[in-house]
């Protein structure tokens, strides 16, 4: 009797998130990681803020409301019984003027329809008992938003993989995807040269590289990955103390990122950013690395001059922000004033795969295609690392529901 197999591309958070829930739930006989670089969680995993998005956001019932929540308490539970970090330091949005207190409204209206715990409203006074180098006339806490170990979380993942039977193969690339009679062929480059192996199912975690590999099995050009980089500074150590949680502005429902922030890590590091933007590589974190290829499939895709058009003046001062460090630490300086340019070091980037639609406009939701054998997550930036084995419950059961009715009489 054949034994069913399935391939997971991708060795970061979703897709060892994914693989997990394979062997958890016994859905195949065999089931295999393909991670292109020599270690895990090198891209999205291990180059984002590590902050526990508690919910606030998010459209009410869209995939990323349902699945953040869900996913909060998954990992939270997750990190505490295999000992990884993770920590309720809270998280406030800063109100700088009556306008932006009159945009708080909306989000604690979001959170409460959302179900994030212990939210509420704290004025001027109770914002400084809080955070007390931070100004504001308003603010809304978050008490449950949390941060934690991204990349320790992966590699229990990954490790619990191997330990039930699974593979993860390390320093592999994905060239090629075919689908066949049997099932996909997937084509990888690896230590020992070129192969082809035939799986029943593949799923798509491959994060900045999604769409290209989605295209192979018959998914449209749009979305789009369009990478955006995210650029740090970080505290001196002795400067640290400038917040004892996470703290953020007000976002601008005209922009389309939420603007820089302070954010505590679980190493104790201080991060202060990011900005966005347009990378010139879809891996290019830093402006040196160039790719001809990814830069013209990002302003060639039609929906960008829309996207330019729209947005353009934010661009600019993104783009200033990221050549002068004063321009990038005045945006934080609005509500921590005592911040000062000398307080700061440069810190690490981290690109962010934001999908785009051939108008356009950025993708919000999460966004999950099936093809044929293969399922493809094409957009799943944050909250996607907090909703990670939330997503891996959602598609592993999308998955053996197509297979059940595919195999069933």
């Amino acid at each position: 009797m054949s034994r069913a197999s399935c391939a997971v591309i991708g060795g970061g958070i979703l897709g060892t998130a994914v693989a997990h829930r394979l062997v958890e739930t016994e859905a195949f006989d065999e089931v295999t990681v393909i991670e292109k670089e020599t270690a895990l969680a090198r891209h999205q995993t291990g180059r984002n803020s590590g902050v526990v998005h508690a919910g606030l956001y998010y459209a009410p019932g869209s995939l990323k409301a349902r699945l953040c929540r869900r996913g909060v308490g998954m990992l939270r539970d997750f990190c505490a019984e295999h000992d990884v970090a993770y920590d309720e330091i809270g998280k406030v949005l800063v109100a700088l003027d009556e306008v932006e207190a009159g945009r708080l409204d909306a989000i604690e209206e979001r959170a409460r329809a959302n179900g994030v715990p212990g939210v509420r409203r704290v004025g001027a006074a109770e914002l400084r008992e809080l955070e007390s180098h931070v100004q504001g006339v308003a603010g809304l806490h978050s008490p449950s938003t949390a941060i934690a170990d991204f990349p320790g979380v992966t590699h229990v993942l990954a490790a619990l993989v191997e330990k039930a039977g699974g593979r993860v193969l390390l320093g592999t690339r994905v060239v090629d995807l075919r689908p066949t009679s049997a099932g996909v062929a997937v084509m990888t480059e690896g230590p020992h040269g070129r192969s082809v192996q035939v799986y029943d199912e593949v799923v798509i975690c491959a994060g900045l590289h999604v769409d290209r590999l989605a295209r192979r099995v018959g998914g449209d050009v749009a979305p789009r990955i369009m990478p955006f980089r995210g650029e740090y500074y970080t505290l001196r150590p002795e400067r640290r103390d400038l917040v004892r949680g996470l703290v953020y502005p007000v976002p601008d429902p005209r922009y389309p990122f939420l603007g820089v922030h302070l954010t505590p890590r679980v190493d104790g590091e201080v991060l202060v950013g990011p900005n966005a933007v347009l990378a010139l590589a879809r891996e290019g974190y830093t402006w040196g690395r160039v790719s001809p290829r990814d830069l013209a499939q990002a302003v060639g895709n039609r929906g960008f001059a829309a996207f330019a058009r729209a947005h353009w003046r934010t661009g600019i001062g993104e783009l200033a922000g990221s050549l002068n460090r004063r321009r990038f630490i005045a945006a934080a300086q609005r509500y921590v004033p005592e911040l000062a340019v000398d307080d700061v070091v440069r810190g690490p980037s981290g690109i962010r795969a934001q999908a785009m639609d051939a108008d356009g406009s950025l993708v919000d939701d999460f966004r999950i295609e099936r093809h044929g054998r293969v399922t493809a997550l094409r957009n799943a930036p944050s909250p996607a690392a907090t909703s990670s084995l939330a997503i891996a419950e959602h598609l592993v059961a999308e998955i053996t529901g197509v297979r059940g009715r595919r195999e069933g009489p």
